[in-house]
């Protein structure tokens, strides 16, 4: 039972954008977006959230979360209205307590490369995140939750308003049969109960 409520919490939070999902999902302001629709945006974030799991090695196992939409609100001189648009994708794969820095730096690091711009980072022993933005100004986090459930979210800035297709594939809802006890995929490397060990010099 407690684990039902703290599920049916979670996606709570997922849907409203708070909670789990926290900062790093505030809605983007702005005029909208460079030649870029609602779909084309969502799109987009589909293939930044690729390329973030691509980047993880060992890989973990995902599934895809809800999408979310909302109406950008300060849109007084462009007649065609702005939204944005936000994707998940949660980590199905258990992330032990001692490979949770490993995971997080690993993001942080790509991030990096990427030329994301790290804009704030939660220093949480239970549950850490990291908000960044894209050069694109795409907002995007890494949020641990309860029993190390971590989740991924990319969220657009304000584009124009238009219909969106959703991606393939039945999204996870955090509150169904379907997720009882997720994280729940071992692995030899992310699940491992001892610290990563420590790149050696070349």
């Amino acid at each position: 039972m407690k684990h039902r409520i703290l599920a049916v919490a979670l996606v709570v939070a997922v849907v409203s954008g708070c909670g789990l999902i926290g900062d790093g999902d505030a809605q983007p302001k702005g005029r909208a977006h460079e030649n870029m629709n609602m779909q084309e945006a969502g799109d987009r974030a589909e293939q930044m959230l690729d390329g973030i799991f691509g980047a993880i090695k060992p890989r973990v196992e995902t599934e895809r979360g809800p999408s979310s939409d909302s109406i950008c609100t300060d849109f007084k001189n462009d007649s065609t209205g702005t939204g944005s648009i936000t994707r998940r994708r949660y980590v199905m794969t258990i992330i032990s307590d001692e490979r949770r820095g490993s995971f997080l730096g690993v993001v942080e690091r790509q991030w990096k490369k990427d030329g994301y711009k790290i804009t704030s980072v939660r220093e949480d022993k239970e549950m850490p995140a990291i908000f960044a933005t894209s050069p694109e100004g795409f907002r995007v986090s890494l949020q641990i939750g309860y029993k190390g459930q971590a989740v991924i979210s990319v969220t657009s800035p304000c584009v124009t308003e238009s219909k969106v297709t959703e991606p393939t594939g039945e999204p996870l809802d955090p509150s169904s049969p379907r997720a009882e006890g997720f994280p729940y995929i071992r692995s030899d490397f992310w699940s491992a109960e001892t610290p990563a060990p420590t790149p050696s010099a070349r």
